[in-house]
């Protein structure tokens, strides 16, 4: 990242930090090599304030080291990837991940895609990952931990009506832009709006942020890539749902 990219983060996370009142907790210390951070959406595909707290917290640790942000292919399709490259975004893949990781740097994956950014405000207090374990296996190959990053509040920055799922199965959005959804929403300025939000800027709600960094996960002895995906995915979904229990929209 270069040096006006990152003093834009700077500002951009000092602002965050007042406006949504981040804060973070980090549950163990980071291991000494890179590691596979892996996130939850909180809403949005380019947009998501998810990555606002996800640098917020990334600031706290101390750990100065490049974060690689696979980043899903919309955004290069939309022509701002070349933006967010000065961010150290990268298409979303594999082998862009393994590059990251074996280079020394760590990388950050929201392996939900589309599915959990855009999902209902129903479903805003859930971790879903649609069944996708390429994280898994990257983390397998590469030889590195992964650190799960769970954050609240995101996705009571609008209101989403409905995921439009399938709408997006309608209008071959799959096939075009790698989309499974086409979201209903309720946003400033914007007002209702069908699939725009989230690729395009909006003005979220003041609503909390609370990130927690869990500690870092290895496989077991022989486990598969599918039952690591699956345990990852259950700590992330159980402490998501300990920050939300009893949680007021926005007010946190």
């Amino acid at each position: 990242m270069d040096e006006r990219a990152r003093r834009l983060v700077d500002l951009t996370v000092a602002v965050g930090r007042l406006y949504h009142r981040i804060s973070a907790e980090q549950r163990a210390p980071m291991p000494a090599g890179p590691v596979l951070f892996v996130a939850n959406h909180g809403f949005g595909g380019v947009f998501d304030l998810n990555v606002l707290a996800f640098a917020s917290a990334y600031d706290r640790i101390g750990d100065r080291r490049r974060v690689a942000i696979l980043t899903h292919q919309i955004a290069w399709t939309l022509g701002v990837g070349p933006i967010l490259e000065k961010f150290d975004a990268v298409p979303a893949s594999h082998g862009a991940g393994l590059r990251a990781l074996r280079s020394g740097n760590h990388a950050l994956v929201f392996p939900g895609g589309d599915i959990d950014g855009f999902k209902s405000w129903t479903d805003r207090n859930k971790v879903l990952f649609a069944g996708r374990t390429g994280f898994a296996k990257l983390a397998m190959v590469a030889d590195v931990p992964i650190v799960p990053v769970v954050t609240a509040g995101a996705g009571e920055s609008l209101v989403v009506l409905g995921a439009g799922r399938r709408l997006a199965r309608l209008a071959g959005l799959g096939r075009l832009l790698r989309l499974k959804s086409f979201p209903l929403t309720v946003s400033l300025p914007w007002g209702i709006n069908a699939g725009l939000v989230g690729l395009l800027p909006y003005l979220p709600f003041p609503t909390k942020l609370t990130t927690t960094i869990l500690p870092p996960m290895r496989p077991n002895h022989g486990e598969s890539v599918d039952h690591y995906a699956s345990r990852v995915h259950s700590a992330m979904e159980d402490e998501l749902t300990a920050l939300t229990a009893g949680r007021v929209p926005v007010i946190g």
